[in-house]
C-alpha cells in the first residue's frame, strides 16, 4: 500500500510549506529518540517530510502517489541517533538529503535549526557559558553631540563592587534619541563565566535652532519685508560656529537656502546640507511713511 506522507504529518495535501515545516518540527519534539521517543515513527515522519518538503519530489508523489520512484529507503533497523552522521544510515533512512540551510540538493532542512535543540545547538552538546547580569543606563547628550559624536565619561557602581567606576563611552556620530550604545563585557561580572553586557540607552536633548531630517540640518530663520525684497546679509549660527548668510532680493516665504556641506556626517570627506527656511516677519503697524512707501510700491505693480 503506498505511504500516505500527508497522513504522517497530520496535514491535508493543500499544506503549504511552512505548514508541513511546523507539523514535522512538532512531530520532531515528539518523536525523537534521543528524548525517549518512537524511533520509527521518527523514520517515517522524517521520510515523509523529505518528500513534502521538495517542490520536484512532492510533485511526483501527488502525481505517482508511490514513494518507490523517489528513490525511498526499505529494512534496516535503529541505529541510534546520537553521533550520527549526515549520510549515515538510520533506519533504512539517508539523512544525506538533510543539508544545512537547504544548500547542495534542493531540500530545504536545516538541522541545526530542527534538531539543535535536542543537541544543545549546532548539532553538539555544549555547555552554556555562564552570564553576568546586564546593566543599563541612561545618558543625555545634546544635539551637537549626536550629529558630531562625542566621547563621554560617567561614574558606575555594579552590584559586585563597593566603589563607583569611571566608565567611558564613545557616542557614534548620528545617532538618534532613544537608540543604544552596548558596551560588550562591561556589566556585572559572573564566577566561572563571563561579564553581561551594558546598555547606555542615549537621550538626544532638543536644540532650539536645528533639527534633524535624515543627513541634513534645518533652521529657521525670521527676516524683514524689506530684507526679502532687497536682500541682506544675515548672521547665522551653525554647528560648526557663527556665518554670514547671503539672503538674494526677492526671496519668498518658507523658501528654503541650502548650504552645503554643514549637515550630518556621512563619512570621513563628506556630510549633508544645512537647510534654512525663510520665513518673512510682517510688521504688525505701519507709519504714514511706511504706508505710503507701500502704496507707491503697489502702484508699480509690486
Amino acid at each position: 500500500m503506498a505511504k500516505d506522507y500527508y497522513k504522517t504529518l497530520g496535514v491535508d495535501k493543500s499544506a503549504s510549506k511552512d505548514e508541513i515545516k511546523m507539523a514535522f518540527r512538532k512531530l520532531a519534539h515528539l518523536y525523537h529518540p534521543d528524548k525517549g521517543g518512537d524511533a520509527n515513527k521518527f523514520k517515517e515522519i522524517s521520510e515523509a517530510y523529505s518528500v513534502l518538503s521538495d517542490d520536484a519530489k512532492r510533485k511526483q508523489y501527488d502525481t505517482f502517489g508511490s514513494a518507490d520512484s523517489m528513490g525511498g529507503h526499505s529494512g534496516g533497523g535503529y541505529g541510534g541517533f546520537g553521533g550520527f552522521n549526515q549520510g549515515q544510515d538510520f533506519g533504512g533512512f539517508d539523512f544525506s538529503q538533510f543539508t544545512q540551510g537547504g544548500q547542495g540538493g534542493n531540500f530545504e532542512f536545516d538541522l541545526n535549526d530542527i534538531f539543535g535543540e535536542f543537541f544543545g545547538g549546532a548539532m553538539g552538546r555544549r555547555q552554556r557559558v555562564r552570564k553576568g547580569r546586564d546593566i543599563s543606563v541612561d545618558l543625555e547628550i545634546t544635539f551637537a553631540e549626536s550629529i558630531f559624536g562625542v566621547e563621554k565619561e560617567f561614574s558606575l557602581t555594579r552590584n559586585s563592587a563597593s566603589k563607583a567606576e569611571r566608565i567611558k563611552v564613545k557616542i557614534p556620530a548620528d545617532i538618534n534619541d532613544s537608540e543604544t550604545v552596548r558596551l560588550s563585557g562591561a556589566g556585572e561580572p559572573v564566577k566561572d563565566g563571563v561579564a553581561g553586557d551594558l546598555y547606555i540607552n542615549v537621550s538626544v536633548r532638543p536644540d532650539p535652532l536645528f533639527h534633524k531630517e535624515r543627513k541634513n540640518i534645518v533652521t529657521e530663520i525670521n527676516i524683514k519685508l524689506s530684507e526679502a525684497l532687497l536682500g541682506v546679509k544675515y548672521p547665522l549660527k551653525t554647528l560648526d560656529g557663527d556665518i554670514e548668510l547671503s539672503i538674494p532680493e526677492g526671496t519668498n516665504s518658507e523658501e528654503i537656502l541650502r548650504i552645503r556641506g554643514k549637515g550630518v556626517p556621512i563619512d570621513a570627506q563628506h556630510r549633508g546640507d544645512l537647510l534654512v527656511k525663510v520665513k518673512i516677519k510682517m510688521p504688525n503697524r505701519l507709519s504714514r511713511t511706511a504706508r505710503k512707501l507701500i502704496e507707491d510700491l503697489k502702484n508699480e505693480g509690486l
